[in-house]
């Protein structure tokens, strides 16, 4: 949810690289996030970055970093446009004499595994996410993310995942976490024009508390369990924020209002939409929640709210159990339960009393020794280099 901000340093001796990032789309989330990030901290420190998808709305952040977009539909799972990508992409690596290719995605990844076979071309991928894989079918198609040179997983959850499921699947496999820039979310950047802009934007009362599910407004995010449990707990002195992008998805929207309705919360509960500035919108917030009943790859929402000074209310499965710092442990509840939430929900509004100046900076604190922008980019940029190093000398 966030979007990609500076996290560079002085530009590096070492070697320059032509990086080539390959994923569907530049729409919203965050894989593309994550690929503005590296693009602008390879472009920042001397080096030129490259990215193909089939386009989006942000493409114009890409190129604002510096770097170039390329259109092909590489968002296709067709196997004849998969072929046909690949040969594409081989004549782009060459052609922009690419040293490193890194797909972010399946389909992807299959056009640039045969591409940079047949180019000698070192290969990144990353593993976003579980994917489908209750088929044989279905984990021979996820497994070209370890057709690569290395894959990067994006939590510890991830990395185990990998290595329970794709049992016969040897391979390197590095755990890079998603970083947040811990400059941009910072309760200090917040103006308080924009606070009170956004407050009277959204209709938000002084005199309430503030609960907050930042997401799209699709199944696996939680907000059926959000709604069930505030039911059960006393909402008189509180508000409740759906911020997310509804993507048309307007049966699943229709279900969640007529249980608003069935529980007669429509004066608690308010669905705001997609919030373009995020450390604003944290900022008015008390209590996070990330309800996801799916276990989330990374836990991005939770790692943000914490920066911002919130109390998190998180579900125990995923990486959001890696991603908590420990003073916040205590808010965690079981996915996908009704009643376990509820209690998260009464213990974090009662917390609020206290003073809480310990948990927030202990928080912020943990946030930014293990899961910054700045770290993320870092580590990225080291393991670039370093197959780049043993191509050259295998050379």
């Amino acid at each position: 949810m966030s979007s990609p901000s500076t996290a560079s340093s002085t530009p590096t001796s070492s070697p320059k690289m032509t990086v080539l990032q390959v994923l569907p789309s530049l729409v919203s989330g965050g894989v593309e996030t994550g690929t503005i990030d590296i693009a602008k901290a390879l472009v920042d420190q001397g080096h030129l970055a490259i990215v193909i998808s089939s386009g989006g709305p942000m493409v114009k952040q890409l190129e604002a970093t510096g770097a170039r977009h390329i259109t092909l539909p590489v968002q296709s799972k067709n196997p004849h446009r998969i072929w046909k990508n690949a040969q594409r992409l081989k004549k782009i690596i060459k052609d922009y004499k690419i040293d490193l290719v890194h797909a972010r995605s399946r389909a992807p990844a299959w056009s640039c595994y045969w591409a940079t076979k047949n180019t000698s071309t070192p290969f990144i991928t990353t593993f976003h996410g579980t994917y489908g894989h209750h088929s044989k079918l279905k984990r021979w198609y996820n497994a070209v993310m370890l057709h690569s040179n290395q894959t990067i997983a994006v939590s510890n959850f991830i990395a185990k995942h990998i290595q329970t499921i794709y049992l016969n699947q040897l391979h390197a496999i590095q755990v890079i976490h998603r970083g947040i820039d811990t400059d941009k979310f910072n309760p200090q950047s917040v103006t308080p024009d924009a606070l009170t802009a956004l407050k009277q934007q959204w209709d938000i009362p002084d005199n309430k508390l503030v609960l907050m599910l930042p997401g799209r407004i699709t199944r696996w995010k939680g907000h059926r369990v959000l709604i069930e449990a505030l039911s059960k707990i006393d909402t008189s002195q509180l508000i409740c924020l759906m911020v997310g992008d509804g993507q048309g998805k307007t049966q699943y929207r229709q279900e969640l209002d007529q249980l608003i309705q069935q529980h007669h919360l429509e004066k608690q509960v308010k669905f705001v939409g997609a919030c373009r500035d995020m450390p604003t919108a944290y900022k008015l917030a008390n209590i996070v929640i990330s309800a996801s009943t799916d276990p989330e790859a990374f836990g991005r929402v939770a790692c943000e709210a914490q920066a911002m000074d919130c109390l998190v209310i998180a579900t125990a499965h995923g990486g959001s159990q890696e991603t908590m710092a420990d003073c916040q442990r205590n808010f965690l509840c079981l996915p996908n339960d009704v009643d376990s939430m509820a209690t998260s929900l009464t213990r974090a509004i009662t917390k609020l009393q206290d003073q809480n100046e310990a948990i927030f900076s202990e928080s912020r604190a943990h946030i930014e020794q293990h899961f910054s922008l700045k770290k993320m980019c870092q580590a990225t940029l080291t393991l670039y280099a370093k197959h780049l190093d043993c191509n050259r000398d295998g050379n």
